[in-house]
């Protein structure tokens, strides 16, 4: 176990750091601490050579970054034997750098422009917050630690297990016939199933070899013992084939099938009492309880945050270090960083200086899954941000170009209305109403092209509003696609037994309005809302089908739909492993709505007034659909999709997706 990890620059600021035990804490802030003995006498007096300090039962090991002059230092007593410790720091020192590489560029030239390297190393102390800046990174340390700690158990334990798998067979001379040919029990104690199961096929592969050597005496056994053949020369105990059962043949006739033959091949469970459903039994694979939300203050239930991978992005930082252990420049800078290293001196830029690295910088947003217009689009705001700027050195360059390359993502990211749809539903529930008017339900409908999750997802968000107390309505409007009403009833059943807490029944807070197929489903969805304001139900949750954006006919149905029920709210659908292809769909959906649903006479055009994107487990951080899609329409993304349960919904911080599409 550590006792002590530390990240700090040359300087003698300390950035972060972790004391595993208030001994260790203790120890840590104390003048003879083995940390400081290691500053004074093996950085600064360097009276110590290689990477490694002892001193008072501890050992101190460390790594630097040079070019942001950061020191990564680990402390364990050395009784211990650690063996993880140095890709621990490989991977703390490629981690660390990764995450916060723009924010360290900045500091570090903040000290080198001060007046005096002392007076700016002691405004740092008072003026930079570390602890914002680093918000998140003991997620990430924790992450790590846990894996390599595993790692090294079961390093431990495939040691000591060697022994016993590396035992030899037992290699004395093969028995007679009347031997036994079982292990004894001793051997059964000594060895484990696996080398017990070799000996046995080493010894049947010899009593095999024997009966079969030339010149050796005939088997009288009517069945090998290794093979189950029979033998050739006891021809007449042969064991008879068993006769094969046989198969009942199913009936064609030119009948209609009966409602019981129907019956009988009706395996949907759509039963009303649900009397082969055991909620008990099947409530656990409906939830995941790592995955469930939080109750803010208000008492009300929120979806959890989507944060960028950290078990992904520590594995690709080991992965990292396993492949360049000893990388310290450009490995601290990643690929992305290495661009603008070609931007040196001090200058003013020009589109010149910008035009390789921009293009550069083009190629990295398209590996992120940014669609090739939009990654154009990004670029040329970069460059014009920058031409210009005068900038000095390196760091200063680099620094700058990823600052405005940041800005530039997060001023697209940010969402120009409000994403708070509990808001907008409580602000409608408690609109006041002259004393004729009845209440209308909040709906929203969702749209989407085929294939993407729009049944799954509506129930997500579903579970979402139930969690939130609201009764919830689900308009089976999707009339087209086989088995798409038994799917909205498989989980309208599910969530009936979910409740508020994910545990609790909550039977009556969601139902299904369906009218079967080939029915028209603008209607079904005005029927629906009808129903649901006369059965005081807060939310109608409109499914529809899915449709390709260049259909004419099928979006023109779609308008209609749109502009005779006029929806609350119109959520896309999208899936996040599309590149290109999300701007043409958002772009054809978003332009059909509006021009079929205003050419209804209406005079209103109603476009996508949000997004949910799917599939978003898949990607890791190749999130650039994000980008795409709220580039191309102007709308948030309100939710993401990262799961098969109904607690794998995730709201989107903007700078979590900056963060993820500027890594490496």
């Amino acid at each position: 176990m550590l006792d002590h990890c530390s990240i700090s620059h040359k300087g003698g600021i300390v950035l972060w750091s972790r004391s595993f035990t208030p001994e260790a804490s203790h120890i840590a802030s104390s003048a003879a601490s083995p940390v400081n003995s290691l500053i004074r006498e093996a950085l600064i007096e360097s009276r110590t050579t290689g990477e490694k300090y002892e001193k008072d039962g501890f050992a101190v090991k460390w790594t630097f970054v040079n070019d942001l002059e950061l020191i990564f230092v680990v402390a364990y007593q050395r009784i211990l034997q650690l063996t993880y410790v140095d890709e621990l720091l490989a991977a703390l020192k490629s981690l660390f750098v990764k995450l916060f590489q723009p924010f360290l560029t900045t500091f570090v030239a903040s000290l080198h422009a001060g007046s005096t390297a002392k007076a700016s190393i002691a405004d740092a102390v008072t003026s930079w917050n570390f602890a914002t800046a680093f918000n998140g990174w003991d997620k990430y340390f924790d992450t790590l630690l846990k894996t390599l700690e595993d790692k090294a158990a079961q390093e431990r334990k495939s040691r000591l297990r060697a022994p016993i798998r590396s035992q030899p067979a037992n290699e004395s001379s093969p028995p007679s016939d009347d031997q036994s040919t079982e292990p004894s029990q001793s051997e059964d104690a000594a060895q484990d199933e696996q080398q017990i199961a070799r000996n046995v096929q080493a010894l049947k592969a010899r009593l095999r070899g024997r009966g079969g050597r030339r010149g050796g005496r005939p088997s009288m056994r009517s069945v090998d013992s290794g093979s189950g053949r029979d033998s050739v020369n006891n021809s007449e105990c042969v064991t008879p084939k068993r006769k094969a059962a046989k198969k009942t043949g199913r009936k064609w006739g030119d009948e209609a099938p009966t409602e019981a033959d129907m019956d009988v091949l009706n395996y949907s469970m759509e039963k009303s009492d649900m009397s082969d459903f055991n909620p008990s039994k099947d409530v656990q694979s409906l939830v995941d309880k790592a995955s469930m939300g939080s109750r803010n203050k208000e008492g009300l239930y929120e979806v959890k945050d989507w944060e960028f991978e950290i078990n992904n992005t520590v594995a690709e930082a080991l992965k990292t270090t396993e492949v360049k252990p000893a990388s310290t420049t450009s490995g601290s800078l990643g690929a992305l960083g290495s661009l603008f290293s070609r931007l040196t001196g001090s200058k003013v830029l020009t589109e010149q200086d910008l035009k390789p690295v921009l293009d550069a910088m083009k190629q990295h947003l398209m590996k992120k899954n940014v669609a090739m217009e939009i990654a154009d689009k990004v670029c040329e705001g970069v460059g014009e941000s920058l031409v210009g700027k005068k900038v000095g050195g390196f760091q200063s360059t680099n620094g700058a170009v990823r600052m405005a390359l940041s800005t530039s993502i997060t001023r697209i990211l940010t969402p120009k209305t409000s994403t708070d749809l509990l808001l907008s539903i409580r602000t409608k529930l408690s609109s006041p109403l002259t004393s004729t008017q009845q209440r209308n339900p909040y709906s929203m409908t969702f749209v989407g092209v085929n294939g993407v999750g729009k049944s799954t997802n509506l129930s997500k968000v579903c579970f979402w509003l139930i969690q939130n107390g609201l009764r919830v309505l689900i308009a089976a409007c999707d009339t087209f696609r086989s088995g798409a009403v038994e799917q909205l009833r498989v989980h309208v059943r599910n969530l009936s037994v979910l409740g508020v807490d994910g545990a609790t029944d909550s039977k009556g807070r969601v139902e299904l309005f369906e009218r079967g197929y080939g029915k028209d489903a603008a209607g079904i969805a005005r029927e629906a809302i009808s129903y649901a304001r006369d059965n005081d139900f807060d939310v109608v949750l409109i499914d529809t089908a899915g449709r390709m954006q260049d259909n004419e006919p099928l979006m023109r149905a779609l308008a209609k739909l749109v502009t005779v029920n006029n929806p609350d709210k119109i959520i896309f659908v999208g899936e996040a492993l599309v590149g290109n292809e999300a701007v043409d769909q958002l772009k054809k959906f978003d332009r059909a709505l509006r021009d079929f649903s205003s050419g209804t006479g209406t005079g209103k055009e109603r476009g996508i007034d949000g997004m949910l994107v799917t599939k978003w487990d898949t990607v890791d951080d190749k999130v650039g659909a994000a980008l795409s899609m709220t580039y191309v329409t102007g709308q948030p993304i309100l939710f993401v999709g990262c799961g098969q349960t109904y607690t794998d919904l995730r709201q989107l911080r903007v700078a979590n997706v900056v963060q993820a599409i500027l890594s490496d």
